[in-house]
This record gives structure tokens, sequence and C-alpha cells, in this order.
């Protein structure tokens, strides 16, 4: 009878954690698409720049959100495998006497692109919205299982709540098979 009770318990917490993780997932939308030789992937977070973060931002503050974006294996009835993971970045420092902000994107480390703008709209999109990045190669998959992309965001600087609507970040995942 002990038994069944923790076994009742410890499916009660799973599928709360699973609740939970969809609740936080619905702010970071992540898509997952397979070409012939690459994994492509978009993702947006959609509540990352709150009226905090954008006066941080035109206090002059450097504010960078980090994605970690993992490839992990799905394994049925034990632990799933990381495959391959990228790490990507966008950070905005905003110059009050020209008035521009001043972004950068990282992947992995190495910048990949760099622009200057007086458009908060372009700030928004650049800081919280990804289309198609070749991230993982298909030569790292096997034929015909099951794979999901898990994309976790974190922002710095980080002060609790009041840069950042979700404590120390978020994270959602998508599922796909891939086929050969």
């Amino acid at each position: 009878m002990r038994l069944c009770g923790l076994a009742l318990l410890a499916v009660m917490c799973l599928s709360s954690g699973d609740r939970l993780h969809a609740q936080a997932g619905q702010a970071l939308r992540v898509t997952p698409i397979v070409h012939p030789d690459q994994v492509l992937i978009s993702f947006e977070l959609t509540d990352g720049l709150t009226d905090d973060v954008r006066q941080a931002i035109l206090s002059g503050l450097k504010t960078t959100f980090t994605y970690t974006v993992e490839l992990r294996l799905d394994v049925p009835i034990w632990v799933d495998r990381t495959i391959a993971t990228a790490t990507v970045t966008s950070s905005v420092e905003y110059y009050n006497l020209e008035r521009e902000h001043h972004l950068v994107r990282m992947l992995d480390g190495r910048t990949e692109d760099a622009k200057v703008t007086a458009d908060e709209a372009v700030v928004r999109k650049w800081m919280t919205s990804f289309d198609r990045l070749p991230l993982f190669r298909t030569s790292l998959l096997e034929a015909n299982r099951e794979y999901y992309v898990r994309v976790s965001a974190t922002a710095r600087p980080s002060n609790g709540s009041i840069l950042w609507p979700f404590g120390s970040g978020t994270s959602a995942q998508a599922k796909f098979t891939f086929v050969r």
C-alpha cells in the first residue's frame, strides 16, 4: 500500500512538472526544420523585452540575452542524450549621445553579425527572434529516431524579476522525427 502511494506521488510530481514546463514554454516558441544536411532552428522569446528591460537598455546598461540550444535524442524509459549544443547571444548597448543601439549577435563565442540602429522595433526583433539558424548537422542523427530541440533563455544583467520576468530564465522544446 505504501509503495502504491509513493508511486502515485511520483506520477503527480512528474505531471505537475510537465504543466509548469508547458506554462513557461509559452513565452518561448521553438521550431526545428530538418533539411538534408542541417537542422535549422527558429525560436522567438515573445515576452522578453518588457518595459523594465527596455528602461535598463535606454539607461545605457549593456543587456545580453543568452540562448542555449540543445539537440537531444528522445530515449524512452531512460535519460535523454544530448547530441549537440549551441549558444546564441544577442547584446544591445544604447549610446545616449548618438541615440543609437549597438547590436551584436554571437554564435558559440564568434561574432556572427553586428549593426547599429535607432529603431526600437529592430532591437526587439534582434534580441528575441531567430529565424532558421543552421546550428546542427544531420550527420549527427540516426534515421527514424525521435529527437527534440530544447532552448533555454537567460538575461544579463540578471537582477531577479526586475530585468527578467522569468526569474532565472525560461525554456521550451519541440520534437521532431529524423526520417531518411
